[in-house]
């Protein structure tokens, strides 16, 4: 490349260019096209681009975008010309146009580039995708847009990455241009095809098989998310049925009831009757069917994955990628970014291991000191409220409840940008992979990296997921198995730092605080979360695109890209994260609360439409990544699972009231010699399961209010009225509870693994497909049958078919030794050239 300084004058559209000079063209069948990009004053660099004579036809890879400052550091300057030089050494071409505030360098790479990567693979890539413009080899878009970002996020002679020139300010981004989405636009990315199906494989054609195995799953896991909505809600409106049952009845109709004070605000005895509307709200997802989803929950979730398996599997099989080697393909993207690349070796350290363990458990106790402060704002709060809003009476404690949610939702918020930043530190701590020689690529230096991009995210996911598992359930699992359960009785309740009361349960159970947390919670993730989602980068693009933009048609097209939201290698992580913390909020505490997957099926149907409007009409295009799976999500899925089995059976064994229900109707109930059809077994059980406090053990009975007219109050628990102490009932029932729970839990993990077995993780179909494709391979290799060996005809055939190559470097002299192998062999035996060669 030549760089001369030139005085030239601007272009209408901004982009200064002169003719090149007379003369002979510097190759044969090229054309030198100078490009001139302004520095201070007329000063401009002129600068040589050797592109091919269907220039006007082909389409650019790939756009960097540097700031004009830039062009007016020389150092900077200096070092776009070294990576852009690079780069036409490794056989790249560049463009550079400019408009008033930024320059654009537009890179593709020639053909030669792609061939070598098939050669490598030994296998032909597939047409292009329908809507782009192929080139004559017929390489896939997303072939070449993976390849030559992996060739520009290599590193260079320099010792430069893109990654690192962005950094610095050298550059300011890099990406793939959008081109050929108008299909996707019209059949995928608008709100009306919300209720017709994905065009996966155009979105493979696209996007890449990472993005399309995304929206294949999150599909898949929509439609699986039918039955179980449909469930929930038959379980939840159940409950009305249920309205005129003894207990719901007998709470109604207890007027001469109260209850104990719960707390220091506004202290009183109620009336057991006035929590007549919370009984019957609790009853519709407290009931005898909750047992019987959170059953039918834990054997969905077993049959989702094992049918999802299956889909995937026919999904790939038609994508040929079956068998698809990852590191293979590694290997290949990186001999071609260096020649002397070696791959590096897999490595573990047990120090480090122990150390990231240990830190990830002080990370998990810092999200459960996150629950505590909630605990604590819960305690201040209802002190708060009951003396700045008198107004609020006995809403107090619903207040409190509803603001702790909201509180949590924005701890959640701010976790989630803390955890990431761990997750990463955790990652970097933990990675420390060395090529087996230094390279040139290196700088001759053992460099600290991950093996490879997926090994690093596989970690990364598995980090970060545990650290936003605990931010987002902390709080549920408190209220689910702690709140109410350490406050002592009404007489001796424990306090923070000796003042404030701790929190007690609702006055109808624990149930309905779980039941509101999960119901705030997760209507906000769904409605909120979204909305933002959506908004957030619509409004930035929309404030973007108000610049001007070029006449050119091509200049244009790069300005309309670069105005578009940028994305990284987190913007499909983030959407598979949030799928995973809904698809845990939908297993994992089903139990209180039924109609979670009903509002996840409805949430889904948006995100599906709102991440494809983001990635085809409001973000730059992502890099196409290969892939067969979903890898470590799948993993996270079945943990997912194996916890909502624990966490479900544990809600009903010691949260809800079912346990104490069933041990009074068998055991103390007026059927525990026989039912009797005209005697409803629950009845007693209210007053049955409250016990009983005399007021005048209060250690100051003279400020509740009434205290004078009530000589006993009642409580949630099976305690002694003389001393609070537990009762022989209240052991049993703890026993039964642990016993259901054990039983529970194994049932459900042994319906989970007949299911696992059941259902096969691949068709059989696809088993046969595989199979014929092996059975065609070895037949075409030319492999002799019993006795039968091919006469000179078949070798001359396949030496001259499709998958003739010619190889070079090592390859060369290993064809070599087997043809001298094959030739030496009495008689010759072409078969064994073949099977030789092939190793």
């Amino acid at each position: 490349m030549r760089v001369s300084p030139l005085r030239g004058h601007a272009h209408p559209d901004g982009v200064r260019a002169e003719a090149p000079p007379a003369g002979p063209a510097p190759h044969l069948g090229e054309e030198s096209l100078r490009i001139l990009v302004g520095t201070e004053g007329d000063s401009l660099l002129l600068m040589d681009i050797n592109t091919t004579e269907t220039e006007a036809s082909e389409p650019w890879d790939y756009v960097l975008v540097a700031d004009r400052c830039t062009q007016r550091n020389p150092r900077q300057v200096q070092r776009q010309q070294q990576f852009l030089e690079e780069l036409e050494r490794k056989g790249f071409c560049y463009k550079a146009r400019e408009d008033q505030e930024k320059v654009f360098f537009g890179i593709r790479a020639d053909n030669r580039v792609f061939d070598r990567y098939r050669r490598l693979l030994m296998e032909p890539e597939a047409t292009a995708p329908r809507g782009e413009l192929a080139g004559p080899t017929s390489i896939p878009a997303t072939t070449r847009i993976r390849i030559v970002n992996f060739v520009l996020n290599s590193k260079m002679a320099a010792g430069d990455t893109l990654q690192d020139l962005v950094k610095d300010g050298v550059f300011e981004a890099g990406f793939p241009l959008h081109k050929g989405e108008e299909d996707l636009k019209k059949k995928w990315a608008r709100w009306r095809n919300m209720f017709q199906q994905q065009p996966i494989g155009d979105i493979r054609n696209y996007f890449g098989e990472k993005v399309a195995l995304y929206f294949a799953w999150l599909g898949w896991y929509t439609y699986m998310l039918v039955p179980a909505a449909v469930v929930g809600l038959i379980i939840f409106l159940s409950g009305f049925a249920h309205f005129e049952a003894s207990q719901i009845r007998e709470i109604c109709e207890a007027h001469d009831v109260y209850m104990c004070p719960r707390g220091d605000h506004n202290p009183r005895y109620q009336r057991l009757s006035e929590t007549c509307a919370f009984a019957k709200l609790t009853h519709l997802f407290d009931n005898e069917g909750t047992v019987l989803f959170a059953m039918f929950m834990a054997l969905w979730a077993t049959v989702f994955l094992e049918l999802w398996k299956r889909e995937r599997a026919r999904v790939v099989l038609q994508w040929d990628l079956y068998g698809w080697d990852e590191d293979q393909e590694e290997m290949a993207l990186g001999l071609i970014a260096c020649p002397d690349y070696q791959p590096r070796l897999h490595q573990h350290s047990y120090m480090r291991s122990t150390v990231i363990l240990l830190l990830s458990l002080l990370m998990i106790c810092l999200m459960i000191g996150m629950a505590h402060v909630l605990v604590i704002y819960r305690v201040l709060a209802a002190a708060l409220f009951s003396s700045a809003f008198p107004f609020l009476g006995e809403q107090v404690t619903t207040a409190v409840v509803v603001t702790g949610a909201l509180v949590h939702y924005v701890s959640i918020l701010v976790m989630t940008k803390i955890n990431k930043y761990v997750a990463l530190k955790l990652c970097d701590f933990g990675e420390r992979r060395a090529p087996l020689s230094p390279s040139l690529a290196t700088g001759g230096k053992i460099q600290e990296k991950p093996r490879t991009f997926s090994e690093r995210e596989s970690k990364f996911t598995i980090k970060f997921f545990t650290l936003q598992f605990f931010a987002h359930f902390s709080s549920l699992i408190y209220i689910a198995f702690i709140l109410g359960r350490i406050n002592g009785n009404p007489g001796k309740s424990v306090r923070l730092a000796g003042l404030w009361k701790l929190e007690e349960c609702h006055l109808s159970g624990c149930m309905m605080d779980l039941f509101v947390q999960m119901a705030i919670i997760m209507g906000l993730k769904q409605t909120l979360s979204n909305c933002m989602e959506y908004l957030g980068p619509w409004l930035a693009h929309k404030c973007r695109s108000m610049r001007a933009t070029s006449q050119d048609p091509e200049l244009r097209h790069w300005q309309r890209n670069y105005r578009l939201n940028p994305v990284n290698t987190f913007s499909l992580f983030g959407e598979f994260m949030e799928m995973m913390i809904q698809y845990g909020f939908t297993t994992v505490f089903v139990a209180a609360f039924p109609l979670a997957p009903l509002l996840a099926l409805f949430s889904n149907l948006a995100e599906i439409r709102l991440d494809a409007i983001k990635m085809v009409r409001l973000q730059r295009r992502l890099v196409p990544r290969k892939a067969k799976d979903i890898g470590t999500w799948l993993l996270v899925l079945e943990i997912i699972g194996m916890l909502a089995v624990i966490a479900n059976g544990m809600v009903i064994a010691f949260t809800s009231e079912f346990i104490p229900r069933v041990v009074y109707k068998y055991r103390y109930g007026p059927c525990r010699q026989g039912a009797h059809p005209a005697v409803d077994c629950l009845t007693g059980y209210v007053n049955h399961s409250l016990s009983v406090f005399y007021t005048k053990d209060f250690q100051n009975p003279v400020e509740i209010e009434g205290s004078e007219n009530v000589t006993e109050c009642r409580y949630r628990d099976y305690g002694a009225a003389q001393n609070s102490n537990f009762t022989e009932q209240s052991w049993f029932l703890l026993a039964i509870r642990l016993a259901f729970l054990i039983l529970f839990e194994h049932v459900a993990l042994c319906v989970k693994l007949i299911a696992a077995w059941f259902v096969p993780d691949v068709r059989q179909s696809v088993k046969n497909e595989v199979l014929k494709k092996k059975h065609q391979r070895l037949g075409e290799a030319g492999l002799p049958g019993p006795g039968v060996g091919p006469g000179p005809e078949s070798r001359s055939t396949r030496d001259s078919g499709p998958r003739a190559q010619t190889w070079s470097g090592p390859r060369a002299g290993q064809e070599a030794k087997t043809q001298s192998c094959c030739h030496h062999h009495h008689p010759p035996q072409p078969w064994l050239c073949v099977c030789v060669g092939g190793l």
